[in-house]
């Protein structure tokens, strides 16, 4: 049963600059990825100037940044947006490989992936972190 204190909808904000990689990451959560929770909306980003000003504008309750991304990478844009929004909602980072998960570590995103993207775990993260920002 969903919590009557959640919105309607839950907004992602997915950032890449290579569609295909936007596309899985949706395709790998789906529209509604918990029974607990609302369904999502996505919001497909390409460029960080969008970014910082979707997200400046309050416009995501989650975002996942593709590290991988050029000429901006997401592992960077995670850091500036932690230094920069008071109340920046949950990231998840997509690295390149598994070992690069330190790099989350220094970005201050909530949690990491790796491509290629495992449908499953990312599932399990965004759930996790969309449930703990409705509990707080």
């Amino acid at each position: 049963m969903a919590d009557a204190n959640l919105p309607a909808v839950l907004r992602v904000l997915v950032y890449s600059n290579d569609a295909d990689t936007r596309s899985q990451v949706m395709l790998a959560l789906g529209r509604r990825p918990h029974p607990e929770l609302p369904p999502l909306e996505y919001l497909e980003v390409a460029t960080a100037a969008v970014v910082l000003e979707r997200m400046d504008a309050g416009a995501a309750d989650l975002a996942v940044l593709d590290g991988e991304s050029a000429p901006v990478g997401g592992l960077g844009l995670a850091k500036q947006l932690k230094d920069e929004l008071a109340e920046c909602p949950p990231l998840i980072v997509l690295t390149g490989r598994a070992d690069d998960a330190w790099l989350a570590n220094w970005s201050r995103a909530e949690a990491v992936a790796s491509h290629p993207i495992d449908p499953l775990r990312l599932t399990e993260i965004v759930v996790d972190l969309l449930r703990r920002r409705s509990a707080a």
